[in-house]
This record gives C-alpha cells, sequence and structure tokens, in this order.
C-alpha cells in the first residue's frame, strides 16, 4: 500500500498522462477506492493544482499549464527548496550558479501559484554577493563522492600550500564544506595516518583504486578533527597564547578552524593557532575579546605592540564633550 504521500504524487502523475480519467479507473491504478480518489483529488486542489472534475462521468482532469513533472511541496518545502537554490549561487562549486538559476527557474513554473508567488517574491529581494576565493570542479566532487560510497581508494596529484606537488593514494571519509573552502578528510595510505586535502589543491587520477573497509572517523568527529587540523597546520606563523579565562567561557568565543583551546586551570586556558601573518595572528587573537599574554613568537609580540599603539593614537588624548 502507497503512503499518502506517494499516492498523491502517483496520482498527480496519472493525471498528466492522459486528458480523463475516470474515478474508478483511478481507483483501480492505486489500489484504492473512489471515494479515497475523491479525497486525494481535494488534497491535490488544497495544494494549488488544478484538477477539474468532468461532469457526467464522474472523472477528473489536470487543468492547463500543469502539465509538468509533478512535485508535492508544502510552503516550508517550497520556500526551503529555493532558499538553497538561490544560497548555491554564491557557491564556491565552478559553474554551479548558472546550473541552481536553471533548476530554479524550473521550480517555479512547476509550482502552483500560490506557492510560485513566494518563491518568486524571495527571488527578487535576493541579492547575489560576487563570489571570492578558490573555486572547485563539480566533477571533482562527485568523484570523491562516488569512491566514498563504493569504499574505494582514490588517487589523486596534489600540490601543498608552497606549490609541492605529491601524488597520493588515500581511502577517501568525508567532504566537508568549511566556510569557502572544500576539504577531504581521508586516510593516506603512503603516510599511515589521517589527512585533510583542499579538494581545490588536487586533481583526480581515474581510475579508483580497491576497494577498502571503512574506518572510524579520527577524533570520532570529522569536524572536530577538520577544526584541529586547520589550527595547527602548517601555517607561516604559528604561536601560543595564554588566555585570562577559562575554556568553558571562551570555547564559543573561538571560531571552528581559528585554534585549538586547552586548559590550564580555573581562571586560564592556552589558544593554539596559525596564520599566514604575524599582523593576521594579532587580529585573531585580539577578536576574542578576554585579556590574554603574548610571549612569542616575537613577530607576534611586535605586532601586537604595534596594534596597540595604533589602537592609543586612534583615541584622542583630550576627553570629548559628549
Amino acid at each position: 500500500m502507497l503512503t499518502n504521500s506517494a499516492r498523491l504524487l502517483k496520482l498527480l502523475s496519472l493525471l498528466q498522462t492522459r486528458r480523463h480519467w475516470s474515478g474508478a479507473d483511478l481507483a483501480d491504478r492505486l489500489g484504492v477506492t473512489t471515494r479515497t480518489v475523491r479525497r486525494d483529488v481535494d488534497r491535490l486542489r488544497e495544494l494549488g493544482y488544478p484538477v477539474h472534475s468532468t461532469q457526467g462521468s464522474a472523472g477528473y482532469r489536470l487543468g492547463a499549464g500543469a502539465a509538468l513533472p509533478p512535485l508535492l511541496l508544502d510552503d516550508d518545502e517550497a520556500v526551503a527548496i529555493a532558499i538553497g537554490l538561490r544560497t548555491a549561487t554564491a557557491s564556491s562549486v565552478t559553474g554551479i550558479e548558472e546550473t541552481s538559476l536553471r533548476a530554479l527557474g524550473k521550480l517555479e513554473q512547476v509550482l502552483p501559484s500560490r506557492l510560485r508567488h513566494r518563491v518568486t517574491t524571495l527571488q527578487q529581494a535576493t541579492v547575489r554577493a560576487p563570489v571570492d576565493g578558490p573555486r572547485v570542479e563539480p566533477d571533482v566532487l562527485l568523484t570523491i563522492s562516488e569512491a566514498k560510497a563504493r569504499h574505494e581508494r582514490l588517487r589523486f596529484d596534489y600540490a601543498s600550500h608552497d606549490g609541492t606537488e605529491t601524488v597520493r593514494d588515500v581511502e577517501p571519509h568525508a567532504l566537508v564544506n568549511w566556510g569557502r573552502h572544500w576539504y577531504l578528510v581521508a586516510w593516506d595510505c603512503g603516510r599511515n595516518d589521517w589527512r585533510t586535502f583542499r579538494v581545490d589543491r588536487l586533481r583526480t587520477r581515474v581510475p579508483t583504486g580497491p576497494r577498502f573497509t571503512p574506518r572510524q572517523p579520527p577524533d570520532g568527529d570529522v569536524t572536530a578533527y577538520l577544526s584541529r587540523q586547520l589550527s595547527t597546520g602548517p601555517w607561516a606563523v604559528r604561536a601560543t597564547v595564554t588566555l585570562h579565562q577559562p575554556v568553558a567561557a571562551v570555547a564559543e568565543l573561538v571560531w571552528p578552524g581559528m585554534g585549538a583551546v586547552e586548559p590550564v586551570d580555573d581562571t586560564s586556558c592556552l589558544l593554539h593557532l596559525g596564520a599566514e601573518s604575524a599582523a593576521d595572528l594579532a587580529w585573531m587573537v585580539t577578536s576574542v575579546g578576554v585579556d590574554f599574554t603574548v610571549t612569542g613568537p616575537p613577530e607576534l609580540v611586535e605586532a601586537i605592540r604595534a596594534l596597540g599603539d595604533r589602537c592609543r593614537r586612534a583615541v584622542p588624548t583630550t576627553p570629548v564633550d559628549p
């Protein structure tokens, strides 16, 4: 027996295949009574689909403008899909913008007028911001995803942050979309350890390798592992700063990937972090918004001192009238 939603979908599909259906024929095709067919037709009408009754024959036909693939969506589902497609136009995936807009246009055509108006209103009110940062090819994402689904090893050429090229042989575990970047978390067979790879820096090789048995995720949580990797990766400048607040007080102030927090005692903790420059590190440390102590490296000490001097110069030396 079909579920209510599946039966509605099949009913709508049947109505599109002929200009006219009798209630008895629909009941026979759906395996239900004619009374159930009448209730389902009423439900389709409530959703905004123009199902008309034909006089004298107890039949039904689908009104003009509805001969498109069926979509049974309520208001919240339609808006959720529209938002998802609209958000995809600001994606870091190459070519996804045009594809998403085409899909959004098709969604609008299929929806009943009531829902179409809501989706169109959302689209007209949304402004697409320019996209910066590295882009990834959808085919690369699909290749990685398919290898993971089939539990097949993946080989690819990889360029590290310093431009060094290597060939890697991995067991793909998860793709993670973090901010403007895509990361592959995988077991590196050559290094015999977990590794994280920027997807925009890899070029997949085909065919894929032999099958493997999936492993437990690193640290028991892929996102926690990636956060730690991003904060302890091969940055140009690295530092450990003492924050004068307990871990519980700063945990929500340190954004994912910014750094790893380590408890010291009830009044302080350590923040391990890295960045491309000492100035970036200085900004990151001060953005946490709690008192801290910096003892090194020298370039970070100098960057913090310069930032402090700049802030002091920005404040008038004489009182300002309110």
